[in-house]
């Protein structure tokens, strides 16, 4: 399952360069974990209520090219990697116009309780949706 959103690159997201900041792009690539999230219906305020945490424990971006001001982005993501202790998220942010690849990521998350003890085996109910979706 993929999900997909589209995005405008404000002046606050760039640099003095008339770039966008590398820092924007890691900011939209967690705007894509959640909202994929949601998507299969888990919200992130819900899943911490019953003591579920998803940080981010690897991070791997290659910087292919640079949005600029008023570009519209498109930003994808969708499960590359599952398995019983961690799930790999695989992005890419893309020009909306030409669909050039701007940022490629890889994004490791594993489950912690709330006192930030790590979970050997992801919780059931996620287990079942990261295992689905690395399937389609």
């Amino acid at each position: 399952m993929k999900h997909i959103f589209e995005q405008k690159v404000f002046y606050s997201d760039t640099d003095a360069y008339g770039v966008v900041w590398h820092g924007s792009y890691l900011r939209w690539l967690e705007m894509g974990r959640v909202l994929w999230c949601e998507q299969m219906g888990h919200n992130l305020i819900d899943l911490k209520n019953k003591d579920i945490v998803l940080p981010v424990v690897n991070l791997n971006v290659r910087y292919k090219s640079s949005a600029k001001l008023n570009d519209e982005i498109i930003i994808e993501t969708f499960v590359e990697k599952f398995n019983s202790l961690s799930v790999t998220f695989k992005q890419f942010i893309k020009s909306k116009e030409s669909n050039k690849i701007f940022i490629e990521a890889e994004v490791e998350v594993v489950a912690i309780n709330n006192e930030g003890k790590l979970y050997r085996r992801m919780p059931d109910i996620l287990k079942e949706v990261f295992e689905r979706a690395v399937c389609v």
